[in-house]
């Protein structure tokens, strides 16, 4: 029966390695960077990707606006695409009136069940060329999450893979002390070099 004894690695023993106190403190460190440090980069990546997508946010906002349109008809030569919401969308020419300009006309991206005829929302830049609508709060939140989790999870792998290389490389210098020390005590065992 095998009895694990905690802490052997920080008590005093003749058999204990100096590979064995390194391995000790890097489970000390790596357990530290994990529980401490990727949570910490992962609040930071967060908070950074945070800021910049609200100022995205508030740049699509300002040069962005939306009109309600006519759908005039649609280009035969349109393909439909899908739009963030997971509806079909196609390019179809729309009609609308500007206060001041008169009535306009532009090709926009409509969704994929509007009929000609039919009134539909159509964002556009200050140029008048159809545009995505601008992100929105959720779209941010969910952005500044992503890339917490990400960078955390970087910090997790790159941990875990330095905590393996160390344990390789204090595996191999334990290793060789034993054969060191075997070589030395092996002809007292034997009694070969006799």
């Amino acid at each position: 029966m095998r009895t694990r004894v905690l802490g052997w690695r920080w008590r005093r023993s003749p058999l204990r390695r100096r590979s064995d106190v390194v391995e000790a403190w890097t489970v000390l460190v790596v357990a530290v960077l994990i529980l401490v440090g990727a949570p910490l980069a992962g609040a930071a990546a967060a908070w950074w990707a945070h800021g910049e997508a609200r100022s995205v946010s508030a740049e699509q906002q300002a040069e962005r606006h939306r009109v309600r349109a006519e759908v005039v008809g649609r280009r035969s030569d349109s393909l439909p695409s899908v739009q963030a919401d997971g509806q079909r969308a196609y390019r179809a020419t729309v009609r609308w009136t500007e206060p001041g300009e008169g009535a306009r006309t532009a090709t926009a991206r409509v969704p994929g069940d509007a009929r000609p005829g039919e009134v539909v929302d159509v964002w556009l830049d200050s140029r008048g060329r159809s545009v995505a609508p601008p992100v929105d709060g959720a779209a941010v939140w969910q952005h500044a999450l992503t890339m917490g989790t990400c960078a955390a999870g970087g910090v997790v792998l790159v941990v875990l893979l330095g905590h393996s290389a160390v344990r390789r490389v204090a595996l191999r210098r334990r290793l060789a002390e034993w054969e060191r020390e075997w070589a030395r005590t092996e002809p007292e065992w034997t009694h070969r070099g006799a």
